[in-house]
């Protein structure tokens, strides 16, 4: 679904992203209000959202999206919370503050190549989180830092115990921005693998994708802020 107050970038979206014959574009929106209403309606898999929109932005839709878990109001049953993509101009960092706080899975700016915008589609769809390498991993660590609690180093072991020691491995490879298949080859396992221990480790501490368990896992210490 793309949501995006300007009729001219959604059509622009539109067209890029249904050369990739695996995408469809589901629905449409011009403000948040109405993108909560049609994620109830149509479950797109995942909701490209712009920040500044009038009638409603698109932090609190995201916010009230990603809250709502599947089938919710007794519609779509077994439909998964769509993955929000937050597209748009602005690189400051309290947007993508915004975005992370609301529950968004990725972010991405309106001038990335039109491949960027088809990979990170597909990589969200797949449970996959990502953030424009134009914003730098510090951002994920300010994030992380402004957001967890205090914790004591008991606290930490004790979060970090519901992993086993090949999960929180993979988990803190994750946080250094690799690939299945790069952790795959840095620990000489299948990528297969990786894969089955990094969804039990989501599983676990109750994160819904990458992006998320990385935060997780930089709240929690497992990764040095």
């Amino acid at each position: 679904m793309l949501v995006d107050d300007q009729a001219v970038v959604r059509a622009g979206f539109r067209f890029l992203l249904e050369q990739a014959e695996d995408i469809e574009v589901v629905a449409e929106a011009s403000n948040g209000p109405t993108a909560v209403e049609l994620a109830r309606l149509h479950h797109p898999d995942v909701v490209c959202m712009d920040v500044r929109m009038p009638g409603g932005d698109g932090l609190a839709a995201t916010r009230e999206i990603t809250a709502r878990g599947p089938g919710a109001d007794g519609d779509g049953a077994g439909a998964k919370t769509p993955a929000v993509l937050v597209v748009t101009t602005f690189d400051l960092d309290e947007y993508v503050f915004g975005a992370l706080e609301a529950g968004a899975s990725g972010f991405i700016l309106k001038d990335c190549e039109p491949e960027e915008l088809i990979d990170a589609v597909r990589r969200l769809a797949d449970g996959h989180g990502l953030i424009d390498q134009a914003v730098t991993r510090r951002v994920i660590t300010e994030f992380a830092r402004r957001t967890a609690p205090p914790r004591s180093a008991a606290e930490e072991a004790a979060a970090a115990a519901q992993l086993t020691a090949r999960e929180a491995e993979i988990v803190r490879q994750l946080a250094r921005g690799l690939s299945n298949a790069e952790i795959a080859r840095e620990l000489v396992v299948e990528t297969s693998t990786v894969k089955s221990h990094l969804g039990r480790a989501m599983a676990k501490v109750g994160t819904r994708d990458r992006l998320q368990t990385v935060v997780w896992a930089y709240q929690n210490g497992l990764v040095p802020g």
